[in-house]
């Protein structure tokens, strides 16, 4: 469909909302996409991905394991498996758990595709030298995703597992762990820190409509590094070594946010001097 224009060459409101219609459906339609790519290999995706942290031969396990041997740390990680079952309740638990498990891998997927249409729908309201960096931040952004996705995955995630599956209350409760709960912990994970990493690029955008600015960044740091510190105490187990690990990638993130911030500061006051 053609768009329509007011006289002065500009899309009118409805025409804006028609360009986001289009949007929504064409990033759907990417999500269905990837969806049934993941669903031909959901075999792949559960037993070597989703269902790997189960197993105490995780690459995490094993590499803090060896840090735990090496430096006479914690050993809790030096495991063989998690003391728990995971099963199905319902009689389409499995078939309806493939179903969502691939639409959220095919999200996944379709993410660059997604960034694409959002940078085609903000791009008429950008400068010219803006519109140059389309690629540049497809590509860091969507890094930046799967950074996150890979950090949540590997690390947060069997973190948490090991915490949470070894918590006792009592000796007589037994964990047979749901798979929905299983899933939703382990999806939940993911999606959050690779949201997480996207920190630096939302600060842009903030900083560029002047909601944000260094100085407030800056003024509330204590704060930030003491909410990341309480959730590295909460995933890794109680040595220091673990909670650096974790704490370090959040760390960089804020700080980064912060860089960003100042220089978005300094080109507003440059462009509000001239």
């Amino acid at each position: 469909m053609a768009r329509k224009k007011t006289p002065g060459g500009e899309m009118s409101f409805l025409d804006h909302l028609e360009e986001l219609r289009w949007l929504l459906v064409r990033s759907c339609i990417a999500i269905l996409v990837g969806a049934c790519v993941a669903f031909a290999f959901s075999g792949f995706i559960f037993d070597e991905i989703i269902f790997a942290p189960q197993s105490g031969d995780f690459i995490t396990y094993r590499f803090f394991c060896d840090l735990a041997n090496k430096y006479d740390l914690d050993k809790s990680f030096c495991i063989k498996e998690l003391p728990f079952e995971i099963q199905s309740r319902s009689m389409d638990g499995q078939f309806s758990t493939d179903i969502w498990t691939s639409i959220t891998a095919g999200f996944i997927i379709a993410f660059p595709f997604i960034l694409w249409e959002f940078w085609k729908f903000i791009s008429p309201a950008l400068y010219d030298k803006e519109k140059k960096y389309a690629a540049a931040f497809i590509v860091f952004t969507s890094l930046l995703f799967f950074a996150g996705v890979f950090f949540g995955h590997y690390l947060i995630t069997p973190l948490s597992l090991n915490f949470l599956a070894n918590y006792r209350i009592s000796d007589v409760v037994k964990n047979d762990i749901d798979l929905d709960s299983y899933l939703s912990l382990v999806k939940t994970t993911a999606i959050s820190c690779g949201l997480v990493f996207e920190l630096p690029i939302v600060m842009y955008f903030l900083s560029k409509v002047g909601l944000v600015s260094a100085k407030f960044l800056r003024n509330y740091r204590r704060y930030a590094y003491v909410i990341i510190l309480i959730i590295a105490a909460i995933v890794t187990p109680p040595d220091v070594v673990s909670q650096t690990i974790v704490t370090i990638p959040l760390a960089i993130l804020y700080e980064t946010s912060i860089f960003i911030a100042a220089r978005m500061d300094k080109k507003r006051a440059k462009q509000q001097n001239a």
